[in-house]
Formats: C-alpha cells, structure tokens, sequence
C-alpha cells in the first residue's frame, strides 16, 4: 500500500503535493475541491504588502478631491487597510472551519515595516502557518547585496517577534552567494524555506510598443532550477524545503522529492489542468512509487540529492562539455 504521508513545518499532511498560493486558493469552494482532490495543504492567495501600506491610492484621491478635507486621508487609509486585513482573515477562519487539511496564510512582502503587526492577526485567525513571500529587487545601485540580503533576516526577526506559528520563507535566486544565503537563512529560525519563487517578467509587444507580461505559467524545463539547488542543499539545512516552480507533473513532483523537498507546491498546473488535475498526479507519483519498491515517502526523499548521490560532482557543472564538444551526442 503506497503511503504519501508526510510532515512539513511539524504539520501531518496526506500528500507532499501542496496548492501553491494562487487564485485557486482565494476561496473556501475552491479550497475545499483541492482538499477534495489530495492537496497535502492549501496555501492561501497573497496577502500583498502592496495592498496594506498602500492602500487602494485612487479610492484615497477620490474621496480627498470628494470631501476636500485632508484630514480625512489618515481615517480612510487605516479603514481601508483593516477591511482587507478582516477579508482574509475571515478567509482564514472560515477555511479552518471547512477544512481538515492544514492552512497556510500566505504574505507577499518586500520591507520589514508596518505590515509586520498584521501577521498577528493572522495568527488568531487560526492559521497553521505563515508563508513570506519575499523578493527584493537588485536592482537599486546604491545597495550592495549584504544591504539586500539583511532585508530578508529584518523581515524574519520582526515577525518571529509578532508570532509563534511556523514561518516559511520564499525565496529568489537572486543572491551573490546563492547556497550561503540559503544556509544563513535556515538557521534563521523559519521552519521551512520554499525554492524559487516566481516573477512578472517584461515583454515587449512590438505591435502597440508597450511592455506586457511574459511566460506567466511556469514550464517544465523550469524544474531545473530548484532540483539542483534543492539537491545541493539537502543535508546542509536547519529547516524543511518545499520546491516551486516548474512541477507539471506527477513525476516531476517525484523528483524534487527525490532531490530532498519535503513538499512541492503546484499551481501553473492546475490553471492548465484544473484542480481534478492533482488525482492525476498523485497516481502518477504513486505508480513510480510502486514501480520502484517504495511504499512512503520517506524511502527514496533525497536519495538522488548531492550528499546521497555517487557523483556529487554533477551538481556542480556548470558547463555541458561533452554535449557541445561531440556533435554525434547532440543527434
């Protein structure tokens, strides 16, 4: 009998297979068809921090030019911030409600300010633990990457402060010293780190000259990324690893766990395939199981990662050599 039971955060999920924060997590129907479907866990859609400390810009314009009184700007910003705080909240509690399976509240955030003190309330709302979403642009030139990356541990010393839940951090691949960051950040005092998050990439439309969105779904190949670095860091961790990004399938899931994820988070996937999507992919996971004598997850997680693998060196390349040097091997 194949078991896909595993622990993440502390928390006993059936499946390793996760709903990723989306808009297939934004409400309780469609959280209850993932519970429905084996979702190990649901990850709530994104609280922005976008959406707290700036809220709503154009309803606060209006109401200014409306009422002409200035003093009303402070009343109206607050009011605004706390009904989108009481919406996910009331998300939260209702989900607790209606579900069995664990709930994660879901931050998208970029500062360590105000925000920070919601988290709280996020807490008493009933959730089983609090995923950061967090991304901080390079992009400034008068940072240098140690003023970055302390961005992430302010963010993780102030909101350990506020709760006492689980803390996931996801991540980026955009550091100077990608491995020691993700070391640094494991010991930290998170229960978990997520590998990679994703991003709005600009395209170019050359029609109407405008910049548009690019590859919004994520693609297979795009699994390469967090296998290999998932791989690399299994062993040298002090916390779970949750793997995103290019999971498309069944067996793709079986080779991040393969890798050393504790869980995969999927949602590209089931905005092609929708949410009966996830049966497929737990038969999928489940016959490779079979078909290899592994009866849980336990048997075979991290078993191809570099600590466990006879050739730690493939982790490493970072050149093709002989694919690009032997034309024949290319055929």
């Amino acid at each position: 009998m194949i078991d896909l039971s595993t622990i993440y955060l502390g928390l006993n999920l059936k499946s390793p297979i996760i709903a990723a924060s989306s808009g297939f997590t934004d409400s309780i129907s469609k959280l209850r068809s993932l519970e429905q479907h084996g979702a190990g866990a649901v990850i709530l859609k994104s609280l922005f921090e976008e959406e707290i400390t700036h809220e709503y810009d154009q309803t606060i314009k209006a109401e200014a030019e409306k009422t002409g009184r200035e003093e009303f700007l402070d009343y109206l910003d607050v009011r605004l911030r706390q009904e989108n705080l009481e919406k996910y909240t009331t998300l939260i509690t209702l989900a607790k409600k209606e579900l069995e399976i664990p709930v994660i509240a879901s931050v998208n955030c970029r500062t360590a300010y105000e925000w920070i003190s919601f988290t709280s309330e996020i807490e008493k709302a009933g959730a089983d633990a609090l995923e950061l979403n967090v991304f901080v642009m390079p992009s400034n030139l008068e940072n240098s990457s140690q003023d970055n990356e302390k961005i992430y541990f302010e963010i993780i010393k102030q909101v350990k402060k506020q709760v006492k839940i689980p803390i996931v951090l996801k991540i980026s691949y955009y550091f100077s010293n990608l491995g020691k960051m993700i070391r640094d950040l494991s010991h930290s005092g998170i229960e978990g780190l997520v590998l990679f998050n994703r991003f709005f990439s600009p395209d170019f439309d050359l029609d109407k000259l405008e910049v548009s969105p690019s590859n919004v779904l994520s693609h297979p190949g795009e699994i390469s990324l967090p296998l290999r670095w998932i791989a690399l860091m299994h062993g040298h961790v002090g916390c779970d690893i949750s793997a995103s990004t290019g999971v498309a399938d069944g067996l793709a899931a079986a080779k991040l766990l393969l890798a050393g994820a504790k869980t995969v988070q999927v949602a590209s996937a089931l905005y092609r395939h929708g949410i009966p999507y996830l049966d497929v992919m737990h038969h999928e996971l489940s016959s490779w199981m079979e078909t290899h004598n592994f009866e849980k997850i336990s048997d075979f997680r991290g078993k191809l990662s570099q600590k466990k693998y006879n050739r730690p060196d493939l982790f490493e390349r970072v050149q093709f050599m002989r694919y690009f040097s032997d034309k024949e091997s290319m055929l």
